[in-house]
Formats: C-alpha cells, sequence, structure tokens
C-alpha cells in the first residue's frame, strides 16, 4: 500500500458560520480518521519529532498505540512528560516543534502529531482520572507564583515527587494565559478547567487572588511562611505601546486587556456578564502574531464589519502559525502588510482612524527577517473606532520591585541558569514569559519541567 503524503483532513466549522460565534472551530479527528493519521507514521528508530518537543512526548510510541486503537496506552505515555495534552493538542506551534521533524515532511506532510495528541487527551476528557501510586509526601514546601502553564506543569511535577505544593495565582482562576489570553474558539475555557482540576488530584493547592509583591512577598514566602523553594512562573502581562500620538484615545486597547475582558470575563456575553467591552464597527489591530490573530478574530465575532490586521513586514514573515493566519484569511481578516501606524486620529476623545505609513523590506536585522523601511510620502488613513496593540509584552515588574537580590534583563525577564532556571536568589527559581518574554504554551511548560527537576534535585541532597 503506497505512502499517504497528505494529512487526513479534520473537520473545523464553516468560515461564514463561525465568524458569528465562539465555539471552537476545529472539531477534531474521530476513531477512524485518529486511526488513519496514525497509521502514517514510519516508527523512526531515531525520532527526530521527540527532539522537537519541548517537553519530550514519546511521540512514536503514543502514535503505536492509536495505530492499535489503543487510547488509553497513548494517553498514558503522552501524560508520562505532559500534564496538558487536550490544551497542547490545540495551541502548540506544532509546524515549528515536533511536526517540522518528521521524516514525512521532506516530501510531503507531517504527520499530524498535534491533533492525535488532542484526540488521544478529549478521548477521556470527562473521565475521573484515578492517581496511583504517588510517594509519601516528603516534607518539603513549594510554593508556584502563577497559575499559568509553566506553574501548572512545574506544580504537577513537584506533587507527583511528594512536595506539598501550593500555586500562588494574582487573578480569581487558574490557567493564566490558557484563561485570559487564548479566545474560547480556540481553547474551550471548560476544557482547561478540567484539566487543571485533575492537578487537585494530585494534591496541590490553590490561593487565587493572591499578588505576589503586595499580597505577600518572595522572601516572605521563603521566611515565614516555611517554603523550601519558590518557582516564578508569573508571564508576561505588561503591554507594549507603540509611543505614537493618540494611543491615549478612547477606543485604544492592548490586545491584554481586550482579550482578558472577552475570555476570562466573558464580555461577549454581556449584559449576562458583568464587563464590558466595545464592540466596533470598524477595527485595527496592529501586530503579526497569534495574539494579534486572536484578537482579530475575536473583533470579528463581536460584530465588527471591517476588520484590519496591521503588519509592517510581509506576510511571509508574520510570527504568526499558519494554521491561525489561514483560519483569518477564511473568516474575511483584512490584512494590511508592510503597512505601519504612525499616528491614531480622535474625534472628540474617540478613535476615529489610524494614520500609516506603507514599508518596503531592506537587510535582514538581528531577528534574519529584512528590516521594514518607511516609504517616503505614502501615509495613508484606515478609518477605523477601535484600535487594538498585539505587539508584546513584558513581565510585570512589581515582583522584581518586592524581591531583594534577583537579577533581571533590562527589559524585564527574570535572568536564570538555562539548564535548571535557578535565579540569582537561593531558593528561587523561574521559567515562562517571566523569563523569555511572550512566547508558546509548550515552551513555558518545558521551563517549568526542567525547573522542577532542578528544585527536587536541589532539595532532595539537603
Amino acid at each position: 500500500m503506497p505512502m499517504i503524503m497528505t494529512k487526513t483532513p479534520v473537520r473545523e466549522q464553516d468560515p461564514q458560520v463561525r465568524r458569528y460565534n465562539f465555539d471552537e472551530v476545529c472539531l477534531g479527528y474521530n476513531m477512524e480518521e485518529a486511526i488513519q493519521e496514525a497509521n502514517r507514521c514510519l516508527q523512526c528508530k531515531k525520532p527526530m519529532c521527540v527532539t522537537g518537543c519541548p517537553v519530550n512526548v514519546q511521540i512514536p510510541q503514543f502514535i503505536a498505540a492509536l495505530s492499535e486503537g489503543r487510547v488509553r496506552d497513548a494517553l498514558q505515555i503522552i501524560k508520562e512528560t505532559n500534564n496538558l495534552p487536550a490544551v497542547c493538542g490545540r495551541v502548540c506551534p506544532q509546524e515549528e516543534q515536533c511536526e517540522k521533524q518528521c521524516i514525512l515532511a521532506k516530501k510531503g506532510e507531517s504527520v499530524a502529531i498535534g491533533r492525535l495528541e488532542r484526540f488521544a487527551a478529549d478521548y477521556f476528557l470527562d473521565e475521573e482520572e484515578p492517581v496511583d501510586n504517588l510517594p509519601q509526601p516528603n516534607g518539603k514546601k513549594v510554593a508556584v507564583v502563577g497559575g499559568g502553564p509553566a506553574g501548572l506543569t512545574a506544580a504537577a511535577d513537584l506533587a507527583k515527587l511528594g512536595y506539598e505544593v501550593t500555586i500562588f495565582e494574582a487573578f480569581h482562576e487558574l490557567g493564566g494565559v490558557l484563561i485570559y489570553g487564548i479566545p474560547e474558539f480556540r481553547l474551550p475555557k471548560a476544557l482547561v478547567k478540567k484539566e487543571i482540576e485533575k492537578l487537585k488530584n494530585l494534591g496541590v493547592k490553590f490561593q487565587t487572588n493572591v499578588i505576589i509583591g503586595k499580597t505577600i512577598t518572595v522572601d516572605e514566602l521563603l521566611g515565614e511562611e516555611g517554603f523550601d523553594a519558590v518557582f516564578i512562573g508569573s508571564g508576561a502581562g505588561l503591554p507594549k505601546f507603540m509611543n505614537i500620538p493618540g494611543e491615549n484615545l478612547n477606543g485604544v486597547y492592548s490586545a491584554n486587556e481586550y482579550l482578558t475582558r472577552i475570555n476570562l470575563m466573558k464580555a461577549y456575553d454581556f449584559p449576562h456578564s458583568h464587563t464590558p467591552v466595545k464592540r466596533g464597527k470598524k477595527v485595527c489591530v496592529v501586530g503579526g502574531g497569534n495574539v494579534a490573530m486572536d484578537a482579530a478574530r475575536s473583533a470579528l465575532r463581536l460584530g465588527a464589519d471591517e476588520v484590519h490586521i496591521v503588519y509592517r513586514r510581509s506576510i511571509e514573515e508574520m510570527p504568526a502559525r499558519q494554521e491561525e493566519v489561514h483560519h483569518a484569511v477564511e473568516e474575511g481578516i483584512i490584512f494590511d502588510m508592510l503597512t505601519n501606524p504612525v499616528e491614531i486620529i480622535g474625534e472628540d476623545g474617540w478613535v476615529k482612524g489610524l494614520k500609516c505609513i506603507r514599508m518596503e523590506l531592506g537587510e535582514p536585522d538581528e531577528s534574519g527577517r529584512r528590516r521594514p523601511i518607511p516609504v517616503p510620502g505614502s501615509e495613508f488613513t484606515i478609518e477605523a473606532d477601535i484600535v487594538i496593540m498585539a505587539i508584546g509584552t513584558s513581565p510585570n515588574p512589581l515582583i522584581k520591585a518586592t524581591t531583594p537580590g534577583l537579577e533581571t534583563h533590562k527589559w524585564g525577564g527574570i535572568i536564570v541558569d538555562e539548564e535548571t532556571g535557578a535565579t540569582s536568589k537561593e531558593g528561587v527559581y523561574a521559567g515562562g514569559d517571566a523569563v523569555t518574554g511572550a512566547a508558546t504554551v509548550i515552551l513555558a511548560m518545558g521551563a517549568g519541567k526542567k525547573a522542577a527537576k532542578a528544585i527536587h534535585e536541589k532539595l532532595s541532597h539537603q
């Protein structure tokens, strides 16, 4: 039988239907489709896909189990290294990680590793998960700052090793970017909550509405609270702006605020929810990453007649996932490439338009991408009543300001040892966006695993 060189297609909501709802776009595989796709795997003797995974999921093993219909075995293999498979199967950039390394990608399409991971996780998502063979408590306590992907991963790994783990979360719900950042149509919140609920079976404790640096400090955790180590996975929640005229007008949002209102606070269901968000008719989103795609597609679903992505480079250089760009195009988002804002125009204190200038690409810069250069005299204005800035975030400076001895970069990222996640402060480790700036869910999880291993090695020798 000849090798099938294309992925098994996955069912999705019709673009003309989904642009009006917040239901999940991708509907996933059924059993027959999953087995068909799993049978495409060549079971390489040296599986490069595993090295491409930041948490080293044993990919060929779980796919082999799936090919035989052994879904529970497949899930157990995944969960040996990945505590959030239903999440990762949906939002990981597999095309740049595990799937990029697949040998089939050299002549056709890689195995759909992400879709298969999602299938295995979803199959048992509603099932109570028994926790067997947990070690006896070892008498040591670890505090985890932040309930996002890095913190949840570190907490789970440490709990499995017998540590008493408490997660301190600033918001009223756990999940971090999984809850406040990624929209419902990409990652259903009920699913995230089910994954988090399973951590309680491991004995992890949660304290919400606790702001480290205000409610309590890192030094107090290590001191009077009696924790033996602290892991900081507080993310990167401080939005960046362009510092152009008009950014203080009503109708200008950071993508962080805009998505938090919609996702965490359910503003799309206002007035049934308590948090409103302005529903624009003509919306401009500045930026080219996944967050920009999420903001643009959310604005469309809130009733916008026209949504523009404004990005200063070409579409080939956009950092957003290909799948997200593809879905945005299908839904009718307008892409203004090689375009850079220079001013937000207002009237009576409200946004009325976005003044931009055309760009052309010059020589490559430090990122390896060609540097955008303004084209003199090419200014023009896009009519808009909302402008959303999605040009990046940095870590909140509060923890640095209240933690003596904690070294950070000038831009705010915590400086750590790359192998262990250890910071300059004894007993304090860090990982995820608090260290790297805004990155991916799976990289944050990888950092959480690395730090948990280092904390265990340190404390078990004390």
